[in-house]
């Protein structure tokens, strides 16, 4: 074990235990103060509770378990005049706050006191020490956005009734921080980022809307043509609100017996609702609109109206559902569908200035000798799925030449890769 290293697992058992006596000192301080690293220490939140159980304890066992750290880095810890030791229960902990506290700056710990919400609550005004508490809390991954956090809530909804059990069944459902897509990543338009900014404003204002009985608002429509972002918004609008994802393919719903899907359509909304505040994303919304005009089945037909009077009662302010539906032929849609919907987002394919600014995004973490401002220029009429494509081709072809370094011919092989795909595609319509 090299010194740098020894160092750095003695300031991490300490920050564990400055964290464990800060927070035990003050029940004000909750889950979301333990940065996730702490949260997985001490099992806060294991089952889904966000309840913390104080105190919180530091042990050799769970240091060992948990950190594997070796018997070398316990020994040293122990041998700090500022940590108290329990043979009995091989406990650790800092019978003095303060000196440990000050020992912890002194070696480097000011750091991590800008990543973990508790202990800027202490440090926060002492010994000139930058961290701000609100600062830090704000950048802390919440719980509440964790798989763990959104399955037990919905094991617990899901546990007294049959409906709520069929309703889980049809859906796709994922936490904030499981889903890829962040805004970060991707390109969007003015008029797509306004919608976001206003969402976010509604979601913190919702109880002035509600005073002022302004519920028209949160149902979204997202057109455009296929590869050009809508599920990718979608999904980075729920890291981006903090609200878990449920995705909905209206095929799916369709059930073989058509009777059941008036009712999957039911207990859809009516899950959405128990899950709330939460976004209900509706793929192949065109599908609404094919049925309606296509399909003589009085139950089919029931369906659809059934889908378009829970659109009716669904609201962001009143419900805290966030409806989007998505659909890649607006044409199609007629009148009764378009109406449902507070607001129309366009997304179009992407202009030579986007095409450069996504080409840029998806490459920045790879090495790559490309003129990017001449292969936008090239690309007209390439989705941002399609530029991806692209990327993800050029990078294949430089690792089947054990290269990791993609240069212009790999980008060839990834645009000739795209251009016969949607050769193939034409011919197949």
């Amino acid at each position: 074990m090299t010194s740098d290293t020894g160092t750095r697992d003695v300031l991490t058992i300490m920050e564990l235990l400055l964290t464990a006596e800060i927070f035990n000192r003050n029940e004000d301080l909750g889950i979301n103060d333990l940065p996730p690293r702490c949260r997985d220490f001490f099992s806060a939140g294991s089952g889904g509770s966000p309840e913390v159980k104080r105190p919180l304890i530091v042990s050799e066992g769970a240091i060992k378990k948990v950190l594997g750290s070796p018997d070398a880095v316990c020994q040293a810890v122990r041998q700090n005049p500022f940590v108290g030791y329990d043979e009995f229960g091989q406990r650790l902990s800092l019978p003095s706050l303060d000196a440990a506290a000050g020992w912890y700056l002194k070696k480097g710990g000011e750091e991590r006191v800008g990543e973990n919400p508790v202990l800027a609550y202490f440090f926060e005004g002492k010994d000139g020490t930058a961290a701000r508490y609100q600062d830090v809390r704000a950048k802390n991954p919440r719980f509440e956005d964790t798989k763990e956090y959104m399955e037990a809530k919905v094991s617990r909804l899901i546990a007294g009734s049959e409906e709520m059990r069929e309703a889980r069944d049809l859906i796709i459902i994922s936490a904030p921080n499981e889903v890829e897509f962040t805004l970060a990543k991707l390109v969007c338009t003015p008029r797509q980022e306004e919608i976001i900014r206003k969402i976010g404003v509604a979601l913190d204002h919702r109880d002035f809307l509600k005073q002022h009985e302004i519920y028209e608002f949160g149902r979204l429509l997202f057109v455009g043509p296929p590869g050009t972002g809508k599920t990718s918004l979608a999904l980075a609008m729920s890291r981006e609100l903090h609200m878990p994802v449920l995705e909905v393919r209206l095929a799916m719903v369709t059930s073989q017996y058509l009777g059941e899907t008036s009712k999957n359509i039911d207990r859809i909304f009516d899950l959405a609702k128990k899950l709330a505040p939460c976004i209900l994303f509706i793929d192949e919304f065109d599908f609404v609109a094919k049925t309606r005009v296509s399909d003589d089945h009085g139950a089919m037909k029931r369906a659809v109206n059934m889908l378009l009077k829970n659109i009716d009662q669904i609201s962001f302010v009143k419900n805290g559902v966030l409806l989007i539906g998505a659909t890649n032929h607006p044409r199609i849609l007629d009148e009764a569908a378009w109406r449902r919907f507070d607001e129309v987002v366009e997304f179009p394919l992407p202009d030579q200035t986007m095409r450069q600014a996504i080409l840029e995004k998806v490459a920045a973490a790879i090495e790559c000798d490309c003129d990017f401002a001449d292969l936008a220029a090239r690309t007209e009429g390439f989705s941002g799925s399609d530029l991806r494509m692209m990327m993800k081709e050029a990078v294949m072809s430089a690792l089947m030449e054990d290269r990791y370094r993609v240069d212009p011919v790999d980008i060839e092989q990834g645009l000739l890769r795209v251009e016969e795909r949607n050769i193939i595609r034409g011919i197949g319509h």
